[in-house]
């Protein structure tokens, strides 16, 4: 299903569900409270989509993510449970979109299940899989994923980001940067140090991709931040500032891993901030 916002066409596009650990996917927030809200299995084990979304905006067929890809080896996929050989290319494929036809793709960050599917392996190695975009990560990020330490390195993997720079389609930004008119990319680092999240704009309407700020709806309670965010004091705080705005705009908030696409910021009762109504696009 597409959706247009403004003169924008959006359509979400599944790169294929993975499991992690529901203890890390929730922090400090006890398992007797996130395990009423989703399940997990024998494994504790919860179920996410990879969410990609692909962006009509300016003449430019855009496209905010990979997903996972479909190189990870025995091992790998039975400790994040793919059972399956999706790739961002049958996901496209199902929209009548070519690899070859994407302009522009964006990175939120180089965690492999968001950049995953930007190259695919081949007899020799491994290649580019949108050979005609270029790809836009901001430069903090492309730096940590060079540079990894013990905290992060099972996230970066080379092969999904070497063969984009070999072929010279990786551009890297410095902060906020407007890429075209409606949009623009956002630091919202705290998941990693060069994170950043996708604002569009178009029309009298707004529409925010978080990435892993956010990655859920459940994740729009403040308090609910990933075990795997390197400093969550400043995932706290960028969720605080995207909220206060917003709140004041309507935005539509659209989540990097949840079942459903997207939601509008809610208060409960107390006054707290929550995921309203699901969206799906």
């Amino acid at each position: 299903m597409t959706t247009s916002l403004g003169d924008a066409r959006l359509t979400m596009i599944n790169g294929g569900e993975f499991r992690l650990d529901g203890g890390a996917m929730h922090g400090v927030v006890p398992k007797t409270i996130w395990s009423t809200l989703v399940s997990c299995d024998d494994r504790n084990r919860c179920t996410y989509s990879t969410n990609c979304l692909y962006l009509e905006l300016d003449g430019k067929r855009i496209l905010i993510e990979t997903g996972n890809g479909d190189k990870f080896p025995a091992k790998l996929r039975d400790i994040y449970g793919i059972d399956h050989d999706r790739s961002i290319g049958n996901a496209l494929d199902e929209i009548g979109v070519a690899p070859e036809a994407i302009d522009i793709v964006i990175f939120t960050h180089l965690h492999f299940d968001h950049c995953g599917g930007a190259t695919r392996r081949t007899a020799t190695g491994f290649e580019p899989v949108f050979a005609n975009a270029i790809h836009y990560v901001q430069q903090a990020e492309l730096h940590a994923a060079e540079h990894p330490h013990e905290r992060n390195r099972a996230s970066y993997l080379a092969e999904n980001i070497g063969p984009l720079k070999d072929a010279q389609l990786l551009r890297t930004i410095d902060g906020r940067h407007q890429l075209l008119p409606g949009l623009t990319l956002i630091p919202t680092p705290g998941h990693s140090h060069g994170h950043q999240s996708v604002l569009i704009e178009s029309g009298n309407e707004t529409a925010l991709f978080l990435g892993d700020v956010v990655p859920t709806a459940l994740h729009v309670r403040l308090p609910f931040i990933m075990g795997f965010d390197l400093n969550v004091e400043q995932t706290l705080e960028a969720k605080r500032s995207l909220w206060k705005q917003a709140e004041k705009g309507n935005w539509l908030l659209l989540f990097g891993h949840d079942r459903h696409h997207g939601a509008r910021l809610e208060r409960n009762d107390r006054g707290q901030w929550i995921a309203g109504a699901p969206v799906d696009l």
